[in-house]
């Protein structure tokens, strides 16, 4: 604690009355009760049992019976204030005073403790409602000094700890507002008022904890400082309340919502599940329509045929120009019933009834092969294969027939993107990215390209650029069903006029 500086001003009174008394506590005891050294050192009354003599000699200031006493230098008394309203001791110790003490005479000090008796009491009704205002708020309020003592309280505060003012003013925060200070140290919460010390700013936190019946309380907490000029905190202002209501009803309203939510998710999953069950109708109505007209197209012509030939048979023997003419026929007809047999096995692997057989294989080589089942296909439509495959590719775990169709597919189509220029070529490229554990395969031609608004739509089922009698629309949609099967992705880029590279991205499963 530091020390008091003394006052410039030495205060002697003369009378001990009752005036005196009232003088002495409302100074005396104030002015050190805040710290500040009181300028009243002495006083002189010739009645040792006044009110003032005996509250002087009990707060060990000077006493004098006689005021000439107080003339004395080692006193150092600079102002003798007269209490007494006798005019006799005012003109006596006019008469007597040495001239460095100065005197304040009793007509002249009662106008000035009356004006501050008035302003005593207009603060004192301040107080008093603001006191008044105080306990009426519910929320629980005290006021905590520095040293983290509890100096004023509210009402509310007081009933919550179930506690008289005399046991809560003067006690530390921590033996009332928690079982020990060690809570405050090592407690679940962190202490409020250092981290308005350590964050220099207003304080927030809610508290939960047991309270009686085992029921679960929640407090909210909020702090505020106080400051002095210099930057120092002068007090905390600690209010809370008690929010369990509050966060009951707003965990009551949450369950409603979630309820609501997951009421309004079940109707949107129904319907959602209505509209999906209406587009497969619609896919399946428009499927039935494709179906029958690509395949009625071919068999139209192979009956066609076999009525001819039966004719020919019929009408006239066969001769050998005539057996020509047949066997032109029957390429025909093999070559229309192996569109129709293709045709069937898109349908077929498209709807997913054929299960899959996994197996190691390696991709490098399924390529290779496919490009050597297909080298015919490519001599007649002008077609260089520029091969890129890497031949140390790792096995991956697939289905080596779906894989093929995947590989066989793109080939087609890429023969067929050519086909329109006259010629080009069709670079096929594999990668291994052992960081990542996976492989690409890569389909580059250099065909007619794919037009930019199709480039979003070249997967989905039935969707087909083909002239009529050349397609379903199956085929990218099922090699994009296949790869996602195989745990890949598969993606394209294309220009128009300079051709159309397909990216497939595999992973490798032991």
């Amino acid at each position: 604690m530091t020390d008091i500086a003394p006052s410039i001003i030495n205060i002697a009174l003369v009378g001990g009355g009752d005036l005196c008394r009232e003088l002495l506590e409302k100074t005396t005891l104030y002015f050190k009760q805040e710290g500040v050294y009181t300028p009243i050192i002495a006083v002189a009354d010739p009645n040792p049992n006044s009110p003032g003599m005996l509250f002087a000699k009990e707060k060990g200031l000077i006493t004098l019976a006689d005021y000439h006493g107080l003339y004395d230098t080692s006193y150092n008394i600079h102002l003798i204030i007269i209490l007494n309203p006798d005019t006799q001791i005012l003109e006596d110790i006019l008469k007597t005073r040495p001239p460095r003490i100065r005197i304040l005479s009793y007509h002249v000090f009662e106008i000035f403790w009356k004006v501050i008796g008035q302003e005593g009491r207009k603060l004192r009704e301040q107080n008093k409602a603001m006191e008044t205002i105080l306990n009426g708020i519910q929320d629980f309020i005290c006021v905590i000094t520095p040293d983290m003592t509890i100096v004023d309280a509210n009402e509310a505060f007081l009933n919550n700890m179930g506690r008289t003012r005399d046991e809560v003013i003067g006690r530390k925060c921590h033996d009332i507002l928690q079982r020990n200070s060690d809570e405050c140290i090592n407690g679940l919460y962190p202490c409020p008022l250092n981290e308005v010390i350590r964050n220099k700013r207003p304080f927030y936190q809610v508290r939960t904890y047991i309270g009686r019946k085992n029921k679960t309380r929640h407090i909210e907490v909020n702090v505020y400082p106080v400051w002095q000029k210099d930057g120092k905190i002068v007090k905390f202002i600690h209010i809370s309340r008690d929010v369990t209501q509050r966060m009951e009803e707003e965990e009551e309203i949450t369950k409603r919502l979630e309820k609501m939510v997951e009421e309004r998710t079940s109707q949107l999953k129904e319907t959602h599940e209505k509209l999906i069950h209406k587009d497969k109708m619609s896919s399946l109505g428009k499927l039935s329509a494709s179906v029958v007209h690509e395949i009625n197209n071919p068999i139209a012509g192979i009956l066609n045929l076999i009525l001819l030939i039966k004719r020919m048979i019929q009408e006239k023997q066969v001769e050998k120009k005539d057996i020509d003419e047949i066997s032109r026929y029957l390429n025909l007809m093999e070559k229309e019933t192996r569109r129709t047999s293709r045709i069937v096995s898109y349908l077929l692997a498209f709807s997913r009834q054929n299960k899959m057989e996994l197996k190691p294989l390696n991709m490098s080589k399924l390529i290779e092969h496919t490009l050597f089942l297909h080298s015919n296909l490519f001599k007649i439509n002008n077609v260089k294969i520029i091969n890129k495959l890497d031949p140390n590719l790792p096995d991956i775990v697939g289905s080596e027939d779906q894989l093929q169709q995947v590989v066989m597919n793109l080939l087609s189509n890429a023969v067929e993107s050519i086909e329109s220029k006259g010629e080009g070529a069709i670079t096929v490229e594999t990668k291994h990215f052992p960081k990542k554990g996976r492989i690409t395969a890569i389909f580059k031609d250099t065909g007619i390209g794919i037009p930019k608004e199709n480039l979003t739509k070249i997967f989905e089922p039935f969707f087909t650029t083909k002239k009529q009698g050349k397609g379903v629309g199956l085929g990218l949609s099922l090699v994009y069903g296949i790869i996602q099967e195989h745990g890949g992705s598969i993606h394209v880029d294309s220009k128009a006029e300079k051709g159309t590279a397909f990216k497939i991205d595999l992973p490798i499963r032991q």
